[in-house]
């Protein structure tokens, strides 16, 4: 099917549009995982690392890391006919933080991502959204060397509440990326269904 047209017969359908963000430490991995889903070339706003940026960009455990984000990766995916999710990578580095609460206008979620060898990194993006009460998803991201948890202990070690989602992914494979922007579409529809059940 082409995006915009329906089948023969009937009329097109208009899509809903949904904001999620992607949000973690540095080098964590969420310019890999926009541009494995994204169906359209990725906006990246990439730069290089510098020396003069050495002293406040922590690189150990990503050494190789040459580049970062400093404003926002865009990406698109069509899920179904009817549901379209425009993606959005914040930027992982505590000096571009300023731009989340730009970027977390109107978003119905994140998939936080985070890296067992520096856990830590992902504390930030955590209490933001908790902060703000935007439905989140925890994504393990299994990097390759990287020591695997159980994720009760990781659920532990992230002091999570028990209804945020956590899951393992891998943010190079487009199934893996499906299933948890997935999960947190549904997470948070189920969030919002149980907050207008106390509404009401």
């Amino acid at each position: 099917m082409i995006f915009g047209r329906s089948e023969r017969g009937k009329p097109p359908v208009e899509p809903v549009t949904l904001k999620i963000l992607v949000a973690g430490g540095f080098g964590v991995g969420k310019t890999t995982l926009v541009g494995a889903v994204s169906e359209i070339r990725p906006l990246r706003t990439e730069e290089l690392l510098t020396e003069a940026g050495r002293p406040v960009d922590d690189t150990s455990g990503v050494e190789a890391k040459s580049t970062t984000t400093v404003a926002m990766d865009f990406g698109r995916i069509t899920l179904r006919e009817d549901l379209v999710l425009y993606l959005f990578g914040t930027p992982g580095q505590e000096r571009f933080w300023f731009m989340w609460d730009e970027l977390s206008e109107g978003a119905l979620g994140a998939v936080v991502l985070a890296d067992t060898r520096r856990l830590e990194d992902c504390f930030a993006a955590i209490d933001y959204f908790e902060r703000r009460s935007i439905p989140f998803l925890v994504g393990v991201n299994c990097f390759e060397g990287a020591a695997r948890y159980p994720q009760d202990d990781v659920r532990r070690a992230l002091d999570l509440d028990d209804h945020v989602p956590l899951m393992m992914c891998d943010a190079r494979d487009r199934e893996s990326v499906k299933e948890a922007l997935i999960g947190v579409v549904q997470h948070a529809m189920a969030r919002s269904s149980q907050r207008r059940a106390v509404a009401t």
